[in-house]
């Protein structure tokens, strides 16, 4: 465990490698060769390092490396008026959560990494190199993130993960969608990170220490805050870090345009990691946010609204990509509905086999766009199981876990935060739940409109069946195109119809469909014949330090949040929640009842998109006519990115406007002017200066030129004349003297 700093260095000599030698001399294989060896490399040490913490008692299961002394300590002032010194080291640790992180970046990075050698193997050589330089970047950076003992260590990651997705997403630059995309995804993110940024110096200057297991011990010893306070203040600016790295209301607009960039893109950053970011902090300062029930309530309410508005959206997109992307907000949705509930442990599951199920479903949808050369309009698929077995069946996969069908991954994660919402707040676990079916509607309506039914896309040589593109175009013509937007797609020369991706894209497609399967089994509830393994092991990461209970590891947790959120939640139940006295549990009927409901809740929705949209797929055009408002709304994502153009963007372009207005007028204006009264004052003064000063000097000069002239015919040299003026004077003063007397 003491090696656990090259888990981030490794991908961070991969990105310098690439990008400084690889650009200019690596071919295509040595680049990727490189990329993936990085990967590969910090995957090995996550496993012995998860492996050595696993073989620690479970209360002692936290690790530190301090690599260097980053900031030496620089005496500062507290909220309390005394000096405090600040200093950070750059240090690592390792503890569950930590744990859990790593093997997700790492794991799933290195499938993406070795997927994406074959996807983007059209590209240029320096692009490719670039682009796994790139790859390899973020991982660093998110690997800096997850493993950083402090706030300021995890911020570091946290703005270098955003960097990565801004040059990610704007891959293909030469497309001024992927910038605008970019660009829009890196300032949405600003906005959340100047909130963050004022979290952690008031989290300094309140405890005195940015350390996280510090400011956990501190944060217990304090009382819960039934009123806003400094701590929910904190909380509440952290979690504005948060709605802008995770994508929630009111900054989740970045996230369906980043889809500009290439799939093992969407996959790595915008489904399995970075993404998630902001709900590890969150379960990264649990003990804080468990003194904060207001903020908790805010939590909740952010998160189910999310998923509900982003599921919405999904049920009408016809962009492959875009369903998912907005599944993407929805299910990170999900996870801060279990983190404002108090379900730590749940919303820390479901991030994990999330990135399991939504990394294969992106990547899937790379091998179909592939397949397609470039079309990514579902209106312009269908029928591609026959083409595509391997695709389809490991897509199907993801969706039934991202539907919530037991067995698989997304059914037990899922079904502990909709047990947690409902013990918490009905009106949260209702929200739940109909976001619950509008998933399994939509991802079942992908299935079928790309899968099912018949072949609607561009014939090729020797098929005659295929529908002729319309007006939009097919990938062919640059209609939404995950590329360059030139035709051909990914290796395709002359596109000769649907195919199989080759092996390097469907072995890690095999690998996750295996984790979307068998990731959930660390979670089986008691009620199921389980001992929720996971949120006992997990469990140590979101208590205070010495205060771990690891005895009898309650299936759901609902402290603070549970209390804090309830609709009579009065201060001694809001107080014994947070310091978590004891769990809240359902009977277990009531349990096995929520879980029944639940999975014939994703059934449903399958079986009505399987309805609409194989079965009769005219219904949903003929629901699609009579609801057209509604649709039209939908299919407009309730025109909030008009709403932000309107207002935000169009108030700041006109602040803007009318700032350089005032500059020009105002601010230019009185430099101009008082640079042409200089000049006239100038032009004065050396009027001045000519006629006064010069005149006076020189009047002087005249005068005393004139009197020389006077005074030197006096100086004749003869001494007659000498005696001469020495007689008048005398005479002139006896003269004068005897008038005067």
């Amino acid at each position: 465990m003491n090696l656990i700093w090259l888990i981030p260095l490794l991908p961070g000599l991969g990105a310098l490698l690439n990008g400084l030698v690889g650009v200019r001399y690596f071919s295509r294989q040595v680049s990727g060769l490189v990329a993936c060896a990085a990967m590969a490399g910090a995957l090995g040490v996550s496993l012995f390092a998860f492996a050595q913490l696993l073989g620690l008692d479970p209360s002692a299961r936290v690790h530190d490396v301090v690599v260097a002394d980053w900031i030496p300590r620089i005496p500062l002032q507290l909220a309390d008026g005394t000096i405090g010194g600040f200093e950070v080291p750059w240090g690592f640790r390792l503890d569950p959560l930590s744990g859990m992180m790593i093997l997700v970046v790492t794991g799933i990075g290195f499938l993406i990494h070795v997927y994406a050698t074959a996807y983007m193997h059209e590209e240029p050589r320096g692009g490719f190199a670039r682009f796994f330089c790139y790859l390899n970047l973020f991982c660093f950076f998110m690997l800096l993130l997850v493993l950083g003992s402090n706030f300021l260590v995890m911020f570091v990651g946290w703005e270098g993960v955003g960097l990565c997705s801004y040059l990610l997403i704007g891959y293909w630059y030469e497309k001024k969608s992927a910038g605008d995309a970019g660009k829009k995804a890196f300032i949405t993110n600003r906005v959340g990170d100047w909130g963050f940024v004022l979290g952690i110096f008031l989290v300094f200057v309140t405890f005195g220490t940015i350390d996280f297991r510090e400011v956990a011990g501190l944060a217990a010893a304090m009382p819960v805050e039934v009123q806003f306070g400094t701590l929910s203040l904190i909380c509440l600016l952290l979690f504005i870090g948060a709605t802008g790295k995770s994508a929630q209301i009111p900054l989740y607009v970045w996230l369906p345009d980043a889809m500009e960039g290439p799939t093992p893109v969407s996959a790595l950053i915008h489904a399995a990691t970075m993404v998630t970011a902001g709900v590890y902090m969150v379960g990264r300062n649990a003990v804080l946010f468990e003194h904060a029930p207001i903020v908790m309530q805010i939590v909740a309410v952010v998160g189910v609204l999310t998923a509900l508005m982003a599921a919405s959206i999904g049920l009408v997109q016809n962009d492959i990509k875009r369903v998912l992307a907005y599944s993407t907000v929805s299910q990170l949705g999900y996870m801060f509905t279990a983190m404002g509930v108090g379900a730590f442990a749940a919303g820390a599951f479901h991030l994990m086999t999330h990135a399991f199920f939504k990394a294969l479903l992106f990547l899937c949808s790379g091998s179909v766009i592939h397949a397609m050369a470039g079309e990514q309009d579902m209106r312009h698929m269908g029928g591609l199981k026959k083409y595509l077995p391997v695709t389809f069946t490991t897509m199907m996969i993801g969706t039934l876990a991202i539907a919530g069908i037991p067995p698989l991954a997304g059914f037990f994660s899922k079904d502990e935060i909709l047990l947690s919402a409902f013990l918490a707040n009905r009106f949260v676990w209702a929200i739940g739940v109909v976001t619950a079916l509008m998933t399994a509607f939509y991802m079942y309506r992908l299935m079928s409109m790309t899968f099912f039914g018949e072949y609607r896309g561009p014939a090729w040589a020797g098929h005659g069946h295929g529908a002729a593109h319309d007006a939009h175009g097919a990938g062919h013509h640059g209609h939404a195109t995950d590329g360059h937007g030139h035709g051909g797609g990914h290796g395709h020369g002359a596109w000769h119809g649907p195919h199989e991706s080759p092996r390097t894209m469907t072995v890690p497609l095999m690998a996750l469909a295996v984790g979307a399967i068998v990731a959930g089994f660390v979670g089986v509830p008691a009620v199921l014949g389980g001992g929720n393994a996971i949120h006992a092991f997990l469990e140590p990461s979101f208590s205070p330090p010495g205060h771990v209970e690891m005895a009898h590891a309650p299936d759901v947790a609902t402290a603070a949040p549970a209390a804090a959120v309830d609709d009579h939640g009065d201060e001694h139940a809001a107080e014994e929640g947070a310091h978590g006295a004891e769990g809240h549990h359902a009977p277990v009927a009531v349990e096995l009842g929520l879980m029944a409901f639940s999975v014939a809740i994703g059934i449903i929705g399958i079986l009505l998109a399987y309805r609409f949209y194989v079965q009769t797929p005219e219904v949903s055009e003929a629901m699609a006519a009579r609801w057209a408002g509604l649709h039209r709304v939908l299919t407009n994502k309730y025109y909030v990115d008009e709403a932000y153009d309107a207002t935000v963007i169009g108030g700041t372009m006109a602040s803007a406007r009318g700032l350089w207005a005032v500059d020009r007028t105002v601010v230019d204006g009185a430099v101009n002017g008082t640079g042409r009264l200089t000049i006239v004052a100038a032009w004065f003064s050396g009027l001045t200066d000519r006629s006064v000063v010069d005149g006076a000097v020189n009047l002087v000069a005249r005068a005393a030129q004139e009197l020389s002239y006077a005074f030197r015919r006096v100086q004749t040299g003869l001494i007659q004349n000498y005696a001469l003026l020495m007689l008048v004077g005398v005479f002139a003063f006896v003269t004068v003297y005897l008038f005067v007397r």
